[in-house]
């Protein structure tokens, strides 16, 4: 059994998906669409500026190379994935992937949803922090003691086995990770990021993407999807629409899905699609028994 999964916003770098444009003609397709979708160069975005790294940009920019990877790989070897997955933003590339989620539609989705998790809280006032050496119901715990009525702090990922990123009000994020610190976390460090995502703070941005996804016609699924909300299989794509908007606020459940996959569905092959590896880092570490690869250039084709 083999899941695809694919990566989220952290995974962008200049120059990602350039190997991929030069050498296959998918690849450089894909790029068109995406531009001609949002009317921006794709191609220079990811290839050469450091623009690449803010989030209205980070996320069309990563669906966009990971959806060429996809077409590529399927294109060039006998890929046959039983299931997919994708962190956070890699949902979306998840769900094109299965069928269910045309890939234009995905790019104007993503790039509204960029603008409006940026939107949802001015800057500065937002913020998260990853906590490493706890484990989660520690780490919820402490978030529970670090909150108050108007500085709140939660999980937004449960990444792997005592890797946990938390998120909310900048001052009560501090307070989180200076208390896991003493109670004996490895590192308590605050991300640089520009919204505090997965959190309760993203509420306005759901209100606006409702208005994006009321205007996108959900197709059935050809491949299932194990979701970051609840770590369960989605296969109904009458669901996919509360699925994308209950995440902006609540917390991925990553490594739960990968337990998921692997102990109640007999997945025992995990494969990256996208730029970078981060995913099989985490995979490696949540379920060290299954086999891992990626799949982000043209040399990874050797190894598949």
């Amino acid at each position: 059994m083999l899941s695809l999964v694919f990566p989220g916003q952290g995974s962008q770098y200049v120059g990602m998906g350039k190997d991929l444009y030069h050498n296959f003609k998918i690849a450089r397709e894909t790029f068109a669409q995406a531009s001609d979708k949002l009317n921006l160069d794709l191609k220079k975005l990811c290839f050469e500026s450091e623009d690449v790294h803010l989030t209205v940009n980070a996320q069309p920019a990563i669906l966009t190379v990971s959806t060429a990877a996809f077409r590529v790989l399927t294109s060039e070897r006998d890929i046959k994935a039983d299931f997919v997955a994708g962190h956070s933003l890699g949902e979306y590339s998840a769900l094109v992937a299965s069928g269910s989620l045309d890939f234009e539609d995905a790019i104007w989705a993503v790039r509204k949803r960029g603008e409006y998790t940026q939107e949802a809280v001015p800057l500065g006032v937002g913020g998260m922090a990853a906590v490493l050496g706890l484990p989660d119901d520690q780490v919820d715990k402490i978030c529970t003691e670090a909150s108050e009525d108007n500085s709140y702090v939660s999980a937004a990922n449960y990444n792997s086995i005592g890797q946990v990123v938390i998120s909310g009000v900048k001052k009560a994020v501090e307070n989180a990770a200076n208390l896991a610190k003493e109670a004996g976390a490895k590192r308590g460090v605050l991300l640089d990021v520009s919204a505090p995502f997965h959190s309760k703070l993203m509420k306005s941005a759901v209100h606006k993407m409702k208005d994006v996804l009321d205007g996108i016609n959900f197709l059935d699924f050809k491949i299932p999807m194990v979701t970051n909300f609840d770590a369960k299989t989605i296969s109904d794509k009458s669901k996919i629409r509360n699925l994308l908007l209950d995440q902006l606020i609540s917390p991925v459940l990553w490594h739960q899905s990968i337990k998921y996959l692997n102990s109640n569905l007999g997945v025992k092959s995990f494969m990256e699609v996208g730029p970078k590896n981060v995913l099989t880092g985490l995979i490696k570490r949540i379920v060290p028994e299954c086999e891992t690869s990626n799949f982000g250039e043209k040399a990874d084709l050797d190894k598949i």
